[in-house]
């Protein structure tokens, strides 16, 4: 299953109470850091929480509403010609009243409460969405750190052993039986190497500030991977990742909650033509109006019905303007499932390659590590060049520089299934 909101709440409280906020240690402290930091998932949390509030705004037309009203008036009179009285005066008037109105029959009141259901859990399956991209972008820009780092020591290694084969060659001139071409090859191999170990230097901090842009932390010493071991998908059935994508990405639950919505605002504007009953409570007192003293308390109750006949053609619009949105948003469920079942199969099948990759890598590291020692004792007996073991150092080099972008594909792509198929969780991190 997806990652839980109960889940990432607990997951916020162990980070509150046990967590020093100094670097990044690990990759579990990676991603609490960002959780608490990442301005993507709180407006995610934001949006979430604003559209928690349609519920209480749509269940209000369904509750009572009262009011009250009051008024002090100033008046003069001046009245003949009733009966024997004539009033010729100054006077003050007041009113007060409160009204109680109670929808007794409301279809598109209750139809707005379904539609905020919908809404939210269209919300929630975004927020979810936004948590699980960024454990996997944490994991990816934290693998990448570690990545960069062994290639920095493998570019360390590349200048060593270069920079000893060309002592070598330098000894073996002085004595005589060197050649000026092989050392001058071996000392553009050294500069090169000097390059290439600028390169993974500031490989390293490009990939360390990738990472502290999403924990918003200084980045210190990352703990390496522990025992490893390479793993294919599990299941190694296709159908079935794809059939669990389809069923828990927030994706995909994301936009069926949009459909639903869409549904309802057409049966929202149908009832536009429905009739509405209200039930509603009056209770006054009004002194001097209309006359000088006159003083009037009034209570009541009554039962009203408004039915629309007509409203110029703003039902009809609406309720098709409705229609047309649901096309859209099932048109809109159709390509995310398209999108889902397309990014899990090609999750699943760079999985199985990095397995593959992963061990050819160490195969060929094995094999360049042989021919390498194999070449210099050839060196050392005359039978290979110095060029031939620069040859074969270089490959040696390349080798460990492609087992561990295999090493680090093979980790990342466990993790982007498990994201394509919106199942991603701690124990994935841990």
């Amino acid at each position: 299953m997806g990652l839980s909101r109960i889940f990432w709440s607990s997951l916020v409280v162990t980070c509150i109470l046990g967590t020093s906020p100094a670097w990044a240690e690990n990759l579990i402290d990676a991603y609490q850091q960002a959780y608490h930091t990442d301005p993507v998932l709180a407006q995610a949390r934001a949006e979430l929480a604003a559209q928690m509030q349609d519920k209480p705004l749509a269940r209000s037309a369904l509750l009572p509403h009262v009011g009250v009203g009051a008024a002090v008036g100033f008046n003069t009179a001046d009245i003949t010609g009733f009966g024997n009285i004539d009033i010729n005066r100054a006077y003050l008037s007041d009113s007060y009243s409160v009204n109680i109105t109670q929808s007794v029959f409301n279809g598109q009141a209750w139809t707005a409460l379904k539609q905020a259901d919908s809404r939210i859990q269209a919300s929630a399956a975004g927020l979810t969405y936004t948590e699980q991209q960024l454990a996997l972008q944490v994991a990816t820009a934290y693998f990448g750190v570690l990545e960069a780092q062994a290639q920095e020591r493998v570019a360390q290694k590349q200048k060593s052993l270069l920079e000893s084969i060309y002592q070598q060659t330098e000894a073996t001139l002085k004595i005589g039986t060197g050649d000026i071409i092989a050392v001058r090859e071996a000392q553009a191999r050294v500069d090169a190497a000097e390059a290439d170990l600028i390169k993974a230097s500031n490989g390293v901090a490009i990939a360390e500030k990738q990472l502290q842009r999403l924990t918003h932390h200084p980045i210190g010493v990352l703990e390496p991977l522990g025992h490893y071991r390479a793993l294919g998908p599990q299941p190694d059935d296709m159908q079935s990742w794809v059939h669990s994508a389809v069923q828990d990405q927030p994706l995909m639950h994301q936009a069926q909650a949009q459909l639903h919505t869409a549904q309802q605002e057409v049966q929202y504007h149908q009832r536009a033509r429905w009739p509405v009953v209200n039930l509603q409570g009056v209770a006054q007192h009004a002194l001097g109006n209309p006359f000088p003293g006159l003083v009037m308390n009034q209570a009541g109750v009554s039962l009203n019905l408004s039915v629309p006949l007509y409203e110029g053609g703003n039902i009809s619009a609406s309720v098709q303007k409705a229609q047309a949105q649901t096309v859209a948003s099932v048109d809109h469920v159709a390509n995310v499932r398209d999108e889902v079942t397309l990014n899990t199969q090609t999750a699943f099948l760079n999985l199985k390659n990095s397995v593959a990759q992963l061990k050819a890598a160490k195969e060929t590291v094995d094999s360049a590590k042989l021919s390498l020692e194999g070449t210099r004792k050839g060196y050392e007996v005359g039978t290979r060049s110095i060029i031939d073991l620069l040859h074969t150092a270089t490959d040696y080099v390349r080798a460990e520089q492609d087992y561990n972008v295999a090493f680090y594909n093979q980790v990342i792509a466990r993790v982007q299934l498990k994201a394509a198929s919106g199942q991603i969780n701690m124990a994935d991190l841990q």
